[in-house]
């Protein structure tokens, strides 16, 4: 089993990674990362993987975000999807639901500020990814330091926040 991480490269996405690895390291886990990348220049841009007039190359983005968890998690391996179409959230949560199932999570952390709250947009991958129940999930809302005892912080991460 593996601590799992869907990794787009955001805030909370960097933090739910960091905290696997602190949990990992704790409890002797390894961690993964996955991410799903829609070739499409639109969902690009608003995830901030490009700019406005930046050429979109799906293979940089995934390099990108390849490069970025070896920077926060250094022993975590790195699962990327491409895929061509620019599907509507919950088809996107599908995706990224099928590639966190494939690495046999014992927990998903989740980096997200509105999941489990009592409206929660639709729209948010979050939601279809915690409804699962083949795996626990861990939501991770704020970037500050675990505050469980023999949980130690990552040595430099929240310097950097």
């Amino acid at each position: 089993m593996t601590f799992v991480v869907p990794f787009d490269g955001s805030e909370l996405a960097a933090v739910a990674l960091v905290r696997a690895v602190e949990y990992g390291s704790a409890l002797d886990e390894d961690v993964t990362a996955v991410s799903v990348v829609p070739e499409r220049k639109r969902y690009a841009r608003e995830k901030g993987w490009i700019d406005d007039e930046e050429p979109f190359d799906p293979e940089r983005v995934v390099a990108d975000l390849r490069e970025r968890v070896l920077e926060l998690a250094p022993a975590a391996s790195f699962e990327a999807e491409r895929i061509r179409e620019f599907p509507p959230e919950d088809r996107l949560a599908n995706d990224i639901e099928r590639l966190v199932l494939e690495q046999e999570p014992s927990v998903v952390f989740l980096g997200s500020d509105n999941v489990g709250r009592v409206v929660t947009p639709l729209t948010s991958v979050g939601v279809h990814i915690a409804a699962e129940d083949a795996y626990d999930v861990f939501v991770v809302r704020h970037p500050s330091p675990p505050m469980v005892a023999g949980i130690e912080s990552h040595e430099s991460f929240y310097e950097e926040s």
